[in-house]
Parts: C-alpha cells; structure tokens; sequence
C-alpha cells in the first residue's frame, strides 16, 4: 500500500531533496573561511605596521643627524641619531656622514623577526 502521500521507511516523499541542514553546513564553511582569512591577516598586517615603524625611525635618526651635520643643531650627530631612533622604538645600526649629508640605517624587532630600514637626509639639492 504506497499510495499517494505515503512512502517506505528510508526514501524520501515527492519534491524532497535531503537537503535538510545544509544551511548549517554553509553557515559553518562560510565561517570558517572567515576566521581563516581574518587569521592570515592579523600576522600580515602586523608586519606591515612594524616595517612602517623602522622606515619612520630611520628617517628620524637620519634628519637628526643631517640637522647637527648641517649646523642647525648642535650636538654630536650620531648620537642624536641615536636617540632619535631609541624614542621611535629602534636600535640605530649605522650612521655614516659625508659633509651634510648623513646616512643611517636601523633595526627593529617584530615576535622572532628582525626588521632594518635606512634613511637618508640631507641639504636640498644634495646627491
């Protein structure tokens, strides 16, 4: 007796797909590729800011000391460039002066890596 409306235990009804939870299925697919893309992300982006932060103390530790090369501040220039580097959250690695012009080079870190930037400052018009 399988007339209409009836079916065997274990087939599915007319119109019915079994599709019954797949939405849930997305939903949890849809999350986590989310998760895994805002997971790539973070360690990318942080990157980003930390290389950022010593291209910036680099330029700071370089117009400090082309400011006392050039005369206009006094002091010791690559000491300054020291603690210009210091204060932007840097170790200053190198400093080399030619005339007025001063090139400096700077080390940060970020979790195990080891990020370095340099910067040069000097005169308009200076090669």
């Amino acid at each position: 007796m399988t007339g209409r409306g009836r079916h065997r235990f274990g087939s599915l009804p007319p119109g019915d797909r079994g599709d019954r939870g797949s939405g849930t299925v997305l939903t949890l697919a849809v999350l986590g590729a989310t998760v895994g893309v805002v997971l790539t992300l973070i360690p990318v982006t942080g990157a980003f800011v930390a290389s950022q932060r010593a291209a910036n103390a680099a330029d700071a530790a370089a117009l400090a000391a082309a400011d006392v090369a050039s005369g206009a501040v006094p002091g010791v220039a690559c000491q300054l460039a020291t603690v210009a580097a210091s204060l932007n959250g840097a170790v200053l690695d190198g400093c080399e002066l030619n005339g007025a012009v001063a090139l400096v080079s700077v080390s940060t870190s970020w979790w195990v890596f080891s990020l370095s930037a340099s910067a040069r400052a000097g005169p308009p018009g200076t090669p």
